[in-house]
């Protein structure tokens, strides 16, 4: 049994990962944000302390969909680079065995041929919308790997592309794409807007699957070099909307809306460093993901939505 701290074990990611944890038989400490703030260092201490972990998970991040993106660049650069230099500062401090931080995919240059390989993350600027949330996390990459370097901190960085699944946020002013598609086509009944003109690719990762490859990563991999983890499909926007109005059962009418951005031009990650590094890959379909993520929203509508 190892004694886990997971930052971020409330949010969506964090909270499977919990359950997949403590299933597995680990002591497992999830941090909250409402009791402990870890943009202040004081908070990243007290967590630390309090926690005396033998592993750490970091996914706490301040993160949204384009709009919450365009509303909050500022608060999103800091927040995400304040939690990850404390995290990293703490670990140092009580000599934590290792460390597994999560990226973001958003951190790859705008125009990066596809799919996504690990060595290009340098090659240009993100793009602009995510661009602060995304630099953020790359300096975090920088850091973790200096730690490494200089004092023998065992970091592990993993770029998770666009996750899904029960349990995503669904609330309209900060979700991503795939909640966000399926509490619009749920709940309405003769027209559903969606932003840009839906010819923009992504690439979608169960949050299971995810979870998956954060447990074989902290089993098994141990080097400085970023590790994607993908589900190897990439597909348009205009065609996700078409599988989850099918899904959802909704017949109204798709309005693209194109005055809106739609985001980076095409996002795909090359799988290949986790699959021979540490064994991942992806096991579930999208379709049968998004009939999972659409049931759950049926079921639990009114909670996922409140507040």
């Amino acid at each position: 049994m190892t004694r886990v701290l997971v930052t971020g074990g409330g949010g969506f990611l964090g909270s499977h990962l919990v359950e997949r944890l403590e299933s597995d038989g680990h002591d497992v400490f999830s941090a909250r944000q409402i009791e402990y703030d870890l943009t202040s260092p004081e908070g990243a201490a007290r967590l630390f302390g309090d926690a005396a972990p033998e592993l750490v998970f970091h996914l706490a991040a301040e993160v949204g969909g384009i709009g919450a993106n365009r509303a909050n660049p500022g608060r999103y650069w800091y927040a995400n680079l304040a939690m990850g230099l404390n995290v990293l500062e703490q670990a140092r401090l009580h000599e934590t065995p290792k460390l597994v931080i999560s990226g973001t995919v958003c951190s790859y240059p705008k125009f990066a041929e596809t799919p996504f390989r690990e060595a290009t993350l340098w090659d240009g600027y993100p793009e602009e919308t995510n661009a602060p949330y995304g630099v953020a996390k790359k300096a975090v990459l920088v850091g973790a790997q200096a730690y490494r370097e200089q004092y023998g901190l065992s970091t592990v960085f993993l770029l998770p592309t666009n996750l899904y699944g029960p349990r995503d946020n669904f609330d309209l002013q900060t979700s991503h794409v795939i909640p966000a598609l399926i509490r619009k086509m749920v709940d309405a009944t003769d027209q559903v807007v969606l932003w840009g003109d839906g010819s923009p690719t992504r690439e979608f990762l169960y949050v299971e699957d995810c979870v998956e490859g954060f447990v074989l990563a902290a089993e098994r991999y141990d080097g400085p070099e970023p590790v994607n983890l993908g589900a190897s499909r990439e597909i348009s926007i205009r065609e996700l909307a078409e599988i989850v109005a099918e899904v959802a059962g909704y017949e109204g009418e798709i309005v693209w809306d194109t005055s809106k951005p739609g985001g980076q031009p095409r996002r795909s990650v090359d799988g290949s460093r986790a699959q021979e590094q540490f064994g991942f890959e992806a096991r579930t379909g999208l379709r049968d993901g998004i009939e999972r993520t659409v049931a759950w929203y049926r079921s639990n509508r009114v909670a996922s939505v409140s507040g």
